[in-house]
Order: C-alpha cells, then sequence, then structure tokens
C-alpha cells in the first residue's frame, strides 16, 4: 500500500480508539471515524503478540493488506479505520478472512454492499 493509505502516527491511532464507532465480530474489530476530507481512506492494522510467532502476524497483516487493496476503489473516501485482529483469526483462510472483513466495512458503511460480491465456500 502506498504511505497515503497508512495511519502511522500513534496520537493518530490512539484518537481513533477513543472517538470512534467500533464494530467487531469474534475474529476482527473495526473503529472507525469520519475525518471529514475526501482525500483518501487512511487504515491501520493492530495485532498482539498471543496471535502467534512474527511469521503467523506478518501473514495476516499481508493478507488484510491485500483485501484492502484489492478493494480500495469501493472504500469511502474519507473513511479513518483499525482493523484489531484477534486471537482466534489464525484459523482463518484467506476466503475467510475476505468475506468477515468485507462484511465488517460493509455494516460500518465504510464499503457499498450493492458494488461487492461476497464469495462463498463451495
Amino acid at each position: 500500500m502506498k504511505k497515503k493509505y497508512i495511519i502511522k502516527n500513534k496520537r493518530e491511532i490512539d484518537s481513533l480508539f477513543k472517538n470512534s464507532i467500533k464494530k467487531g465480530d469474534p475474529y476482527f474489530s473495526i473503529f472507525l471515524k469520519d475525518d471529514g476530507t475526501n482525500v483518501n481512506f487512511r487504515f491501520s492494522l493492530s495485532i498482539g503478540k498471543k496471535f502467534g510467532n512474527a511469521v503467523a502476524r506478518n501473514k495476516i497483516k499481508r493478507q488484510l493488506r491485500s483485501i484492502v487493496r484489492e478493494n480500495k476503489d469501493l472504500i469511502k473516501k474519507s473513511s479513518n479505520f483499525v482493523i484489531v485482529i484477534k486471537k482466534i483469526a489464525n484459523t482463518l483462510s484467506y476466503e475467510e478472512i475476505n468475506n468477515k472483513i468485507v462484511n465488517l466495512l460493509i455494516k460500518l458503511n465504510i464499503m457499498e454492499k450493492n458494488r461487492w460480491k461476497i464469495t462463498k465456500k463451495s
């Protein structure tokens, strides 16, 4: 992802946790704050060490960045959000992660439902 899509400043991330709308499921939580600008959406990922070793943590972060990159045209421009990855998410496949993240983004009205088709397991 390009730097314009990433939130790295700790102060901004803490502000998102304190003053935001939260939606979640057993695997992920998303904290959303609308910043009012229409430049670009920005996001950050949060994962604890209890998730697994560095290889497992980096793998799921790569997968989530890929999911956001694939859907960046469908995400509202003025959104700032943090995706919190919970320990139990290490049991999911890429398709399940994709569906769960997209469902949470739709619930938060960050993404339009009618433009996205959720893939189902056969």
